[in-house]
């Protein structure tokens, strides 16, 4: 069932870039679907987040379009297809999975990761240096990826501690330079911090990119609570001092934590 489907979604891409196909999809090329392979991939994470099946079966079809789009350029140019990317895959996860097709055992979680990253270092040539780590990721994931490929150099702090007292002094720094008005400094201050809050949520084992964006709509969320209590009142914000904002934003923090459980 699953190769049959997927035969008629390659015919229908093969249908769309054909001469008698769609003028917009026959423009494109690999470079022109970055941003679309980029915003599915986290419209998908989205769906995910918010537990909604059908919303998760719908924007995984649509990653999947991307793929199978991608491979259809790569056809046409000569490169590879679908069946070498699916292929290619295969025979990736069956060589990093040998405590499941070979004969080495994992028992726990954490034995198949030390398992899947010995056989991803000998994959490589070289051993991969902080520059190899892609650009094109999102600026919180680039950061944690680099923060871990220096921690395992060796190049980290001792304990938790260490790593809040370094928060400590980078904000320290950053505002002197908001008091000096150097907008240079400020701006590589803020990075300093940032990159310090990266390296603080690695260290405690948490996704820093996903702590920001649950983060985002908490306060989406409870921005939203936030206009339905000051417009039931009649009022907007413009009306409202920093007492009666905060007030209200508390009431707001409130609804949105009864809802949430």
């Amino acid at each position: 069932m699953e190769e049959s489907e997927l035969k008629k979604l390659t015919d229908l891409m093969a249908k769309l870039r054909s001469p008698s196909g769609c003028p917009w999809d026959r423009e494109q090329d690999m470079k022109s679907l970055i941003p679309y392979i980029v915003e599915e991939a986290y419209e998908v994470v989205e769906a995910i987040e918010s537990n909604n099946m059908e919303n998760i079966k719908e924007e995984s079809g649509d990653l999947l379009f991307q793929i199978v789009f991608l491979a259809r350029i790569a056809r046409e140019e000569n490169h590879f297809d679908l069946t070498d990317v699916i292929n290619t895959s295969i025979e990736k996860m069956t060589r990093r999975h040998p405590h499941v097709f070979g004969k080495t055992k994992a028992a726990t979680p954490e034995e198949a990761l030390h398992r899947w990253n010995t056989v991803k270092k000998t994959e490589r040539k070289d051993e991969e240096d902080l520059a190899d780590i892609s650009n094109s990721l999102p600026a919180l994931m680039r950061a944690q990826k680099v923060s871990k490929k220096a921690s395992s150099y060796g190049f980290d702090w001792e304990k938790g501690e260490d790593v809040l007292n370094k928060l400590d002094e980078e904000v320290t720094e950053l505002k002197e330079s908001v008091r000096l008005g150097t907008k240079t400094n400020i701006e590589e201050e803020i990075g300093d911090v940032i990159f310090t809050l990266v390296n603080i949520a690695r260290f405690y084992d948490i996704n820093a990119e996903q702590s920001l964006r649950r983060c985002t709509n908490r306060f989406i969320s409870r921005f939203k609570h936030l206009k339905e209590l000051t417009e039931k009142e009649g009022r907007g914000f413009k009306d409202l001092s920093i007492k009666e904002m905060d007030e209200f934003w508390e009431t707001a923090k409130k609804m949105d934590s009864h809802q949430t459980t």
